[in-house]
């Protein structure tokens, strides 16, 4: 039988993927991964080097992912931060694994070039809408874009066991409607 590496090295990704969500980076276990990925857990090693890079292989791939999915529209950040509610409701591990990287990560300075790299377009993003009138200057361009997808999260986050999924539709609804009420008003240029 022909290995397929790239296949392999999905699977173990998608096994990650649940299994830091659940556990965080301390509590994940090399077997369980290598078990749901049904292969030898020697090839997390063979590809990733060690839980830790795989950790980081997992965040760059889910960050590279929403970049993809919900890029920035900095003029119209109360669309990009609902497009954003929108996207954790449908993938609830994205919150998990981003509250895991806080507990367990941040204090590190591991952040790989694409998560640097898309934070730093994202920053210039919102700066260039500022400096067209389009939106607020009352506050920095990088602490807006945080208070933004802090906004989102918190959001997301309202639902119980982080699953926007077990809200009714009225609720969830409402909920992005507060978020983009409390956006609008957030990047709103004051009037003179």
């Amino acid at each position: 039988m022909v290995r397929d590496a790239g296949r392999t090295k999905q699977r173990l990704l998608e096994a990650a993927v649940s299994e830091f969500a659940t556990y965080g980076i301390a509590g994940a276990r090399v077997d369980r991964i290598a078990d749901s990925a049904e292969c030898n857990k020697s090839l997390i090693y063979t590809y990733f080097g060690s839980k830790d890079a795989l950790f980081e292989a997992v965040a760059t791939a889910l960050v590279a992912d929403t970049v993809e999915e919900v890029p920035i529209d900095a003029e119209h950040l109360d669309h990009y931060a609902a497009a954003l509610f929108d996207h954790y409701g449908s993938r609830p591990e994205l919150l998990r694994l981003a509250t895991w990287y806080q507990l367990e990560r941040s204090h590190l300075e591991s952040q790989s070039d694409l998560i640097r790299s898309a934070n730093a377009t994202k920053v210039a993003a919102v700066a260039r809408a500022q400096q067209a009138g389009a939106i607020t200057t009352e506050i920095e361009a990088a602490e807006l874009l945080s208070l933004i997808v802090g906004l989102s999260t918190t959001a997301a986050l309202h639902s119980p066991g982080l699953d926007l999924g077990s809200l009714s539709a009225t609720a969830r609804s409402r909920a992005r409607a507060a978020l983009i009420t409390a956006v609008r008003r957030l990047v709103a240029v004051p009037s003179t």
